[in-house]
């Protein structure tokens, strides 16, 4: 042994006049105690789980948009803007421009106007029935975008219109004409105003109505308290409003498409759908549009969240309770009734009374009495034995649940990662999560062309690119129910589990995602409401086969089946009405609303 020492060469510093030391170098060992620790640090569950993650999170987001960048800007051979040029030169840029423009803010100052207006009589007046005024109000939110667009046209059609056939006798043939940039503002407008009045219903009951009694009480009039306390105190709910629906209605296509394309009236993302459908498809064109709609997008949702910044100088709600006063509508009461009746009239119940009509014929004439006396269930049982029907429905529920269960895991752990540690990189992880906001449908379609075109994994035209899809548009709104939910959750149950020895997937498994369960089961269903009603991106990437509920409908109306559409949109519509209602009382548990 004291042989084997000494042929052992010195290792460490020595002293002057000190034998070397023989065996291992106690600095070097230090190094690898330390390099080994960092290294299981990093190899930690929690690490690990940040790190799939931010891969996740950033594949399904990032790629698509850096391959929609690369195919816009590169034609192959060099850097070019050449496909700008073709898109904006094949159809007047100014006139595009100008009807984009017109819809989009239309829209606005239509559906920020009415659902305000609903808002603030339903929270802050003592306007009657209130109740039935607010599940009223959110039954068109469940009518997908097409559905609404086709029930218009069944009333203000110049040539089948039933409010046209009404009013031909006084003004003459087709005195109203959906087929307008005003028909589109109206129908886009409409269906937009559910979201704005729960956005604004609940700005309306967390503020304080202390300074609009002082106002009151100061002998100024209702609207005057209106004009100068109530909006401007609520003026960051309201910017944020306009601007989401500003947002929304440049991404629109349901409505452009069915009312606009038939007449020439084009917006960006018309132009988009018909680039695409070329044969062969002008995807460099469509993706010099996605992209212009892209940036507005982006700059619209970080202009809403520079205010959300801004907007603690508007807050009025402390830690003192407070129970608002109803203001007093007086003499004006059966008036502002009488308009919310005729609203929902006009918005609600002639809508649905149309398709409901509609659905009850065999073939589609405008209502008279022997249409009355020709009613029949047979849409409804041909739709049991319509193969491509039920097919789209199998798919529309299998894509649904699979994207929303996916996301919803997701999130649950991302929100967990983003509010519970202080690992590094969490922020970044939190800001990816929200990045597909700024998406819309369309652009989001053209991206994933881009990349399963190009890309060598073969879902291009199969179920699982629209599953990608699904998944992608779902992040952020599961993010923000995950979110809510975890802040609203202690961290001492946790720690309780990890003191008794548990594991982090034991402690997330029995104890974080039963408490999380209520709000994740509220996001889940309303993603697979909102996924179900999807249009715009999944009619881009399905393929024969694999037709979904709203490409369905697109179809049969295409093909002129409109009875069959009628009967096919309320089965989907009671569906819808059933989830939302159960989602609503969920989310009413944690505090959450629709997004």
């Amino acid at each position: 042994m004291t042989e084997t020492l000494q042929q052992l060469p010195p290792v460490g510093p020595t002293e002057p006049g000190e034998p070397p030391r023989i065996g291992p170098d106690p600095a070097r060992w230090r190094r690898v105690r330390i390099g080994s620790g960092m290294l299981r640090n990093l190899l930690r569950p929690s690490n690990l789980i940040v790190l799939v993650c931010v891969l996740l999170v950033a594949y399904f987001v990032l790629v698509p948009l850096l391959y929609l960048l690369y195919g816009t800007f590169y034609d192959g051979r060099t850097i070019t803007f050449r496909f700008f040029e073709e898109a904006y030169s094949a159809v007047g840029l100014t006139e595009m421009w100008r009807n984009t423009l017109m819809y989009a803010i239309g829209s606005t100052v239509l559906s920020v106007t009415i659902g305000t207006t609903l808002a603030y009589l339903t929270v802050r007046t003592d306007i009657p029935f209130k109740g039935l005024i607010f599940a009223t109000a959110l039954i068109p939110l469940v009518v997908p975008g097409i559905l609404n667009t086709i029930a218009w046209i069944f009333l203000l059609s110049p040539r089948i219109g039933i409010i046209n056939s009404w009013l031909e006798p006084i003004f003459g043939a087709g005195a109203i004409n959906i087929y307008s940039i005003g028909g589109m503002i109206f129908v886009e407008g409409l269906g937009s105003t559910p979201l704005v009045f729960l956005l604004m219903y609940a700005a309306f009951r967390s503020m304080d109505p202390a300074l609009e009694e002082s106002a009151l009480m100061s002998g100024a009039s209702l609207w005057r308290t209106v004009r100068t306390v109530t909006l401007p105190l609520v003026r960051p709910a309201l910017y944020t409003c306009a601007l989401i629906m500003l947002v929304s209605g440049l991404e629109s296509f349901e409505v452009p498409a069915l009312l606009g394309i038939p007449v020439n009236e084009w917006v960006l993302t018309s132009r988009i759908w018909e680039a695409l459908g070329h044969f062969p498809p002008r995807t460099g064109e469509a993706g010099a549009i996605a992209t212009t709609l892209l940036v507005i997008a982006a700059a619209g949702v970080l202009w809403q969240s520079r205010l959300q910044r801004k907007s603690r100088a508007f807050q009025t709600v402390s830690g003192k309770g407070f129970r608002p006063r109803p203001m007093e509508l007086g003499k004006a009461k059966p008036f502002v009734l009488t308009g919310l009746l005729l609203y929902f009239a006009i918005a609600v119940v002639l809508p649905l009374l149309t398709l409901i009509y509609a659905s009850l014929q065999p073939y589609y004439q405008v209502p008279s009495r022997a249409s009355l006396s020709a009613l029949t269930l047979d849409n409804y049982r041909d739709l049991v034995s319509d193969g491509p029907s039920v097919n789209a429905i199998v798919n529309s529920f299998s894509l649904s649940l699979t994207a929303a269960t996916c996301v919803m895991f997701l999130v649950a752990v991302v929100a967990w990662v983003v509010i519970r540690t202080n690992l590094f990189g969490r922020n970044i992880l939190d800001s990816l999560t929200f990045l597909p906001l700024m998406i819309p449908g369309l652009v989001l379609g053209v991206s994933l062309l881009y990349v399963y075109l190009r890309f060598p994994l073969p879902i291009y035209a199969t179920w699982w690119i629209l599953l990608i899809a699904y998944f992608t548009k779902s992040i952020p709104i599961g993010m923000r129910y995950a979110s809510a939910s975890m802040y609203q959750i202690g961290g001492e149950l946790e720690e309780s589990a990890n003191t008794s020895g548990a594991t982090w997937w034991q402690t997330f498994r029995w104890v974080t995602l039963p408490l999380l369960f209520p709000g994740l089961l509220g996001g889940w269903i309303y993603l697979v409401v909102g996924l179900i009603r999807e249009l715009s991106a999944s009619l881009l990437l399905y393929s024969p086969g694999n037709e979904v509920i709203s490409v369905r409908i697109w179809e049969m109306w295409s093909d002129g089946s409109f009875t069959e559409i009628a009967a096919f949109g309320m089965v989907m519509v009671g569906v819808l009405m059933v989830l939302v209602l159960i989602a609503r009382k969920l989310g009413a548990n944690i505090g959450v609303g629709l997004k």
